[in-house]
């Protein structure tokens, strides 16, 4: 009967189990001491142990993505300038009611939190309080613009028609038909005729218009966002 040895696998892999090995191979062939695989044959001699393997790194989670709500709201946005556009538009319409100056403040507000509901519609985000003053001071830009652009158009279609009775005469006359107390046309009259007050009333225009829509679409934001919650 061929003979066994027994000796510590300290040196094969350092966890000092004990293993018996055959002195000679299948072969016939004088086992070295300590040999691993047979120097004739090549037959592994034991089995060696395996090596404990190391657990599985789970990967690191990835940080979330910027949330839709940190989105600066610029003209950059396409879609911001367009949904600016339609709410400056709307602005516009409602500023031409005939309505006492509170009620039409009312309206434009309302405008400007129109401009955050139609972004939320179209772009699927949620906007902060920062983002809709953006967007409704981008409306309210639009709004002046429009204004700007039709009285623009106006004045000079005026101007050319009235060219024989001048154009003071042709707004008195204008306004007094719309039911206007003298007093008051002589008011505009002078506004018209006078640069300064002119440029003071279109930067009050400017003002109302987009100051209006920022606190609109700032509050809008606001609302929509709680509502979310």
């Amino acid at each position: 009967m061929p003979r066994a040895r027994e000796f510590a696998c300290a040196v094969s892999c350092g966890c000092g189990k004990l293993i018996v090995v055959s002195e000679f191979c299948t072969c016939g062939a004088q086992l070295l001491p300590e040999a691993r695989f047979c120097h004739k044959c090549g037959r592994p001699v034991r089995e060696e142990p395996r090596a404990a393997e190391a657990p599985e790194e789970k990967p690191a989670a990835q940080p979330a993505p910027a949330a839709a709500t940190a989105q600066e709201i610029s003209f950059r946005d396409s879609t911001a300038v367009r949904v600016g556009f339609v709410a400056g538009v709307l602005a516009f319409v409602l500023g031409l009611l005939p309505s006492p100056f509170p009620v039409r403040a009312l309206l434009l507000a309302a405008a400007g939190g129109f401009s955050v509901y139609l972004y939320g519609r179209r772009t699927g985000r949620s906007l902060t309080v920062g983002g809709g003053a953006r967007i409704g001071w981008i409306s309210g830009l639009f709004g002046f613009v429009i204004v700007m652009v039709l009285f623009t158009l106006n004045f000079a279609l005026i101007a050319v028609l009235t060219r024989d009775i001048g154009m003071a005469n042709f707004y008195r006359q204008q306004l007094s038909a719309m039911g206007m107390p003298p007093q008051h046309v002589e008011q505009v009259l002078e506004i018209f005729q006078s640069p300064v007050r002119l440029a003071g009333l279109l930067i009050s225009i400017f003002v109302m218009f987009t100051g209006l829509l920022m606190a609109g679409g700032a509050l809008g934001a606001k609302l929509l966002r709680r509502n979310e919650l």
